[in-house]
């Protein structure tokens, strides 16, 4: 059964480690037939969240920017995968700013699977458990989340350093196992 499966790249970099896993992800989700979608958060506006407490009322942000589509997106979809690369053990802030943004629909966000990616240059898994654990705040407050598997793009400074490791095939196998 063909699921709809949303890619959230978080990389500031086309190419980057971590959004290289993401097409690889896509590669193999593709190849078992489920319909993918890639955006790139870098070239979305996506304004801070202020606080301001409007979406309690009205379920919307007063924001005028690109999040209230993604935001569709990502209720539209089955399977969610959350990529960023690691800056100081966690999420970079293009991730960040968008998981804030679900304020005014995350009771929406029920059902889905979840895949994490995170790619970085520390070689250890266990030094990725920082980033994992704010993708884990996350889904914690959403309805029914499940987590489903995680890609750890570990030992990966430059651009491009992820390509031909284990993790390259990791995620071709984790999209197209869905």
């Amino acid at each position: 059964m063909s699921k709809k499966v949303l890619v959230l790249s978080a990389s500031p970099r086309k190419g980057g480690n971590s959004d290289l896993l993401c097409d690889q992800f896509m590669l193999g989700a593709n190849e078992a037939g489920h319909q993918t979608e890639k955006i790139f958060l870098r070239d979305k506006k996506i304004g801070y969240c202020t606080g301001c407490e409007s979406c309690y009322t009205n379920h919307n942000c007063v924001q005028k920017d690109d999040m209230a589509e993604i935001l569709e997106k990502i209720i539209n979809a089955e399977v969610i995968v959350m990529a960023t690369p690691v800056y100081f053990y966690t999420m970079n802030v293009q991730m960040k700013t968008l998981i804030d943004r679900t304020v005014s629909k995350y009771q929406e966000i029920t059902g889905k699977e979840f895949y994490f990616i995170v790619a970085a240059a520390d070689s250890s898994e266990q030094a990725m458990e920082r980033t994992l654990d704010g993708f884990r705040g996350f889904t914690f407050c959403l309805n029914d989340a499940k987590e489903k598997g995680v890609v750890y793009g570990v030992g990966a400074w430059h651009k491009g350093d992820i390509k031909g490791s284990a993790a390259m095939k990791q995620a071709f196998e984790m999209g197209k196992n869905i």
